[in-house]
């Protein structure tokens, strides 16, 4: 049975609500914090989740130069993903986003997601840890993600998992897919 590899940079990086979309207990999954360069993260107007985009366009959307550190996003890395999985993730995902298959960097070795972090704060301070420099990182690994399909949809402000966690994720728990 094949498997897929994603990087999940918004909601879907607490694995709760990972969970809850893909309508299992994630058993057959691990991850780990990751990075992937070149992308920068927004809020998407009027809601509580992000989107990514080519930080060349999110320069033009922010109308400066984006520093090194706003050229990143922080993520997580899941593999393991099943073809039915991968089905409630393009449906979760909807239209707003293309799926394109990017290369990223993992920060920790993979754990399962039944292992990770239950306590926000505590899943909050693992996507926090400092980032080594550009070559330190190591080797890349390729991911399907899902960027934001329509620029003018997301604000300038970049978004925040810690704000997420903080404010908003409890209300994703009882999510239903459609």
């Amino acid at each position: 049975m094949s498997t897929y590899n994603a990087f999940f940079y918004g909601t879907l990086m607490h694995p709760r609500i990972l969970k809850q979309i893909i309508m299992n207990d994630g058993s057959h999954l691990k991850c780990c914090p990751a990075v992937l360069l070149g992308y920068t993260r927004h809020k998407v107007k009027d809601q509580d989740y992000p989107g990514i985009l080519p930080s060349s366009e999110s320069e033009a959307l922010v109308g400066r130069e984006l520093s090194p550190s706003e050229r990143t996003v922080r993520g997580t890395f899941v593999t393991g993903l099943t073809a039915a999985d991968m089905i409630l993730l393009d449906g979760f995902e909807d239209d707003e986003y293309r799926k394109a298959t990017v290369d990223i960097h993992p920060l920790t070795p993979l754990i399962a997601v039944n292992d990770h972090p239950g306590e926000d704060q505590e899943l909050v301070l693992l996507h926090a840890s400092p980032l080594p420099t550009a070559e330190c990182l190591p080797c890349s690994l390729k991911a399907e993600t899902y960027v934001y399909s329509v620029p003018t949809g997301l604000e300038p402000d970049l978004w925040s998992f810690d704000d997420f966690v903080k404010n908003n994720a409890r209300k994703w728990f009882d999510y239903q897919p459609q």
